[in-house]
């Protein structure tokens, strides 16, 4: 046997004071206007007919009325409870039926308000791109959203298990790269340098280095060609060798620098283009440089670098999101405020909004109404029988004593005319 389900208390808020004060106070009128009938009736049956015929009439409407008010106090309380607590059959109805009435309620608001047409039709009333852009435009409404999203983002990540997804996203990148032919990538990249003339620059950039180092290492070079030279050399002669050597080469260096135009330059700029060339279409130079990007892949230094992107990536971001001041809380808002505008002003977007808010409704509907209608009835089946019925006495009892107030008062009119018909006729 499946195990009972634990009760499901019921929001305090169906408990009301008021209410029940004009409960009870609709039960006292309903009681005594029976016990008003019931001493009527008494106290005509006592005097009897000998003071008048009029005796008979007040009799018959009293007696009528006392039957009205049980009938209708049988009634009432068998909604709730077992009258005078008898296990009467077809009593104590919604204790009783409670399950049957939560799966009823269930299904009547799946049938006829979890529809497709009942909420396309309610759509199609609402300017669904006005309020959505009104609602993100309040003031501080994009700051706040902006806000939740971050607390959102933390929360979700704070969820994830770093030990697990540094390898995954290690694993990913190296997988990525590994299938990434280095070749074109590379022959991509050198081209976007040769067309917009940045390997000349490179190139400037690096005669004028060379420059700098060859002078700030002058005495070091003049010392390794004292070491080489024989013994038998003077050493105006190293000196002078030496001079006119650096010379040349500082001032072929300031050459090349200067002359955009220089043969090395040319030399150069062809002998990169013809590498872009073999990059795309030499197979053995294409192998070379896939052979070295798996080196380079291999290295430990790569391998740490891949294993601490999740963390660094993390923790950037969630930096980033708990700043109100961030770049990213601050496109965040923007991004908000700018899908409010348009929300509000741009007649495409608001078409596609108002055409798409009717199709998602509608999944919705259609995919979660069974949803719904279930927890209405399995929260219906979770509330405390007894507390159920006492609660939705709360709620209605008061209207329901009217029943028998207007049973009391039906009842005596309805016997007061049997009993005149019956005179009539006798």
């Amino acid at each position: 046997m499946p195990e009972p389900r634990p009760s499901l208390a019921l929001t305090a808020s169906l408990d009301d004071p008021q209410r029940e004060r004009d409960l009870a106070r609709m039960k006292r009128l309903a009681t005594g206007l029976f016990l008003l009938a019931a001493v009527v009736f008494v106290v005509c049956t006592l005097v009897g007919t000998e003071h008048g015929a009029w005796i008979g009439y007040v009799r018959a409407t009293a007696e009528a009325s006392m039957v009205g008010a049980l009938a209708d106090w049988f009634a009432v309380t068998a909604l709730f409870r077992h009258p005078l607590r008898l296990p009467i059959p077809h009593t104590a109805i919604i204790p009783r039926k409670k399950d049957q009435i939560g799966e009823s309620l269930g299904a009547f608001v799946q049938e006829n308000f979890l529809t497709r047409a009942v909420v396309e039709e309610k759509l199609t009333t609402i300017d669904v791109p006005t309020r959505l852009g009104d609602f993100l435009a309040a003031p501080g409404r994009a700051e706040r959203l902006s806000g939740d999203a971050a607390a959102a983002l933390t929360a979700l990540t704070d969820l994830l298990r770093d030990e697990d997804l540094e390898p995954a996203v290690a694993a990913i990148v190296e997988r990525k790269l590994h299938a990434t032919e280095a070749a074109p990538v590379l022959a991509r990249v050198l081209e976007l340098v040769v067309d917009g003339d940045r390997h000349q620059e490179v190139l400037s950039a690096a005669l004028r280095l060379l420059s700098r180092f060859l002078h700030d290492n002058r005495v070091v070079f003049r010392a390794q060609l004292g070491d080489a030279s024989p013994a038998w050399v003077p050493d105006w002669v190293d000196d002078r060798v030496f001079d006119r050597a650096f010379a040349g080469v500082q001032q072929f260096l300031d050459e090349v620098g200067a002359d955009p135009r220089h043969e090395l330059r040319r030399s150069y700029d062809d002998r990169l283009r013809a590498y872009v060339h073999a990059l795309r279409t030499d197979p053995e130079t294409a192998a070379r440089v896939e052979a070295l990007k798996k080196e380079l892949l291999e290295h430990p230094a790569v391998r740490a670098w891949s294993g601490s992107l999740w963390s660094n990536a993390k923790g950037a971001v969630l930096a980033a999101a708990a700043d109100p001041g961030s770049e990213l809380r601050s496109r965040v808002t923007a991004l908000i405020l700018d899908g409010a505008r348009l929300l509000r002003t741009d007649r495409t977007v608001r078409e596609l909004v108002q055409r798409h808010a009717h199709g998602i409704a509608g999944h919705l509907v259609d995919r979660f109404a069974g949803d719904l209608a279930e927890l209405v009835s399995s929260t219906v089946a979770r509330w405390d029988t007894e507390e159920t019925s006492r609660r939705i006495e709360l709620q209605v009892g008061r209207d329901l004593q009217w029943i028998r107030v207007n049973g009391t008062v039906v009842g005596g009119l309805a016997g007061l005319v049997i009993y005149t018909v019956a005179q009539l006729i006798g």
